[in-house]
């Protein structure tokens, strides 16, 4: 765990659609009549209290051992519909659930240092729980706040380590060159720079943000506490903002190791239903101090 001090910082997204579509050329003015409207306004947001984070995403060793001292299954062992991953017969990525696929088997080789994936908003949330009882502390997930300040760790960029979508490749497992020689259909979304991995990395495998955390950009999206308001941003609380009181989804941040670099921006907002879990979705923890 990093302590995160307390402080204030610009939240969410000063660059119109129209500056984002001029950085990002190759992605067509088409990608961006999608609505980013979520990540405006940019207000200033003050985190009152010092946290604990992370240094990394949860491991596969963390959550095998979480799942073997807390005597449970993960919910898509529980529910039987599995997840999502890749079939290395074909070539592809899942396009719907396989009972194949789960935390435990991706479709590609993995270590108790990789990521875990295939997770849901509650399995997070029962990690937090068992790590709460067997350390006499109070784990939880990060508030989304609390995620985007520490992942700009006192940056106003678009990422932590800068502006420019090529440098990325250089700081975070984002797709890059070594995806597209195994998903070569999205090439021209590729940056130049090859991260040397062609699914997840193991945690830590590139530089640390200013504050000390790994990961921040892609590797896996993280789950988050908050559920998603698409206008929150206009009415939220100025200090320790907790999301919306209700909602069928809730937020994850940061990108994955599939994702174009636009969708690993700091301000990036991405959500799914809690019940949601993927072969790039992961989270990491939050301490209370």
């Amino acid at each position: 765990m990093v302590e995160i001090p307390a402080g204030e910082f610009l939240m969410g997204n000063a660059e119109s659609v129209a500056d984002m579509a001029a950085a990002f050329p190759l992605y067509g003015p088409e990608r961006f009549k999608q609505a980013f409207n979520d990540e405006y306004p940019r207000h200033a947001v003050r985190i009152s209290r010092p946290f604990l984070l992370g240094e990394c995403p949860v491991t596969v060793g963390q959550f095998k051992q979480f799942l073997g001292e807390a005597g449970g299954q993960s919910e898509a062992e529980r529910d039987g519909t599995g997840g999502y991953g890749f079939n290395a017969e074909t070539g592809t990525l899942d396009t719907a659930r396989n009972r194949r696929h789960t935390w435990l088997n991706p479709g590609w080789e993995q270590t108790d240092e990789h990521p875990v994936v295939n997770v849901t908003w509650q399995d997070a949330v029962d990690f937090c729980d068992w790590l709460s009882r067997r350390e006499a502390e109070r784990y939880r997930l990060p508030t989304e706040a609390e995620w985007e300040y520490a992942c700009r760790a006192g940056t106003t960029t678009r990422f932590w380590c800068g502006d420019d979508p090529e440098e990325l490749t250089r700081f975070a497992n984002v797709y890059d060159a070594a995806k597209a020689k195994v998903f070569p259909e999205w090439e021209r979304f590729a940056p130049r720079g090859d991260g040397g991995h062609a699914f997840t990395a193991p945690v830590g495998s590139f530089q640390p943000n200013p504050f000390g955390l790994f990961d921040m950009h892609g590797n896996v999206w993280e789950w988050v506490q908050d559920f998603h308001g698409g206008d929150y941003y206009a009415h939220s609380s100025n200090v320790d903002p907790q999301g919306p009181p209700i909602g069928a989804r809730r937020v994850r941040r940061g990108g994955g190791w599939m994702s174009w670099p636009l969708y690993a921006r700091s301000a990036f907002r991405n959500y799914n239903t809690p019940q949601s879990r993927y072969y790039n979705l992961g989270f990491r923890v939050a301490r209370s101090l």
